[in-house]
């Protein structure tokens, strides 16, 4: 600890949109390689995935992605459920920005890459049911696509065909496979 946050990051939080937004592009692009100051911003990125404003939850998941993608201390391993539960946040548009940033995890650890994968594989099972099932699993399939292609780990696509292959109707097993093509 004791590496100052970037001045960007209270702005994270703010409401005034435009603001809100300058320093989410800032730290999003700050964030695509390892920051020194991740364990001073672990804590307060986590606590904001259940803020009132769902803008919020969705910076906190997109940026606590991208922070676990480069920290060896693999604190994503304790804070993954939490994670997971803004993929089914009330807001679809924060459910799905969440969702289609969890690829970044498996970016870091081996560990964390079996976490994310066993995790999108439960998510798209649970899927099923809901009001946009069939595009939440579109994008796991397409999450998994993209970590498969950004690290060549085989078992990511045994993962991927095997979820398509298990999808009964036909004309969306057909949809997810173009992502495997």
């Amino acid at each position: 600890m004791g590496n100052a946050l970037p001045p960007a990051f209270d702005e994270l939080w703010v409401s005034d949109r435009p603001r809100q937004n300058a320093a989410y592009t800032e730290l999003m692009a700050a964030t695509e390689g390892p920051v020194p100051w991740t364990p001073d911003a672990w804590d307060e990125v986590v606590a904001n995935l259940t803020h009132a404003d769902n803008h919020n939850r969705a910076i906190a998941a997109q940026i606590l992605c991208n922070l676990a993608a480069h920290d060896p201390a693999e604190r994503i391993l304790g804070d993954l459920d939490a994670l997971m539960k803004v993929t089914k946040d009330e807001r679809f548009v924060t459910a799905r920005h969440s969702l289609k940033s969890l690829w970044k995890i498996g970016l870091g650890t081996p560990a964390q890459r079996q976490a994310v994968v066993k995790a999108l594989e439960h998510r798209y099972g649970e899927s099923a049911s809901e009001k946009n099932g069939t595009l939440v699993r579109s994008d796991i399939v397409e999450s998994l696509r993209r970590l498969h292609d950004a690290v060549e780990d085989p078992e990511i696509e045994t993962v991927a065909r095997a979820l398509i292959e298990d999808e009964p109707d036909l004309k969306y097993r057909r949809k997810y496979a173009k992502h495997w093509q």
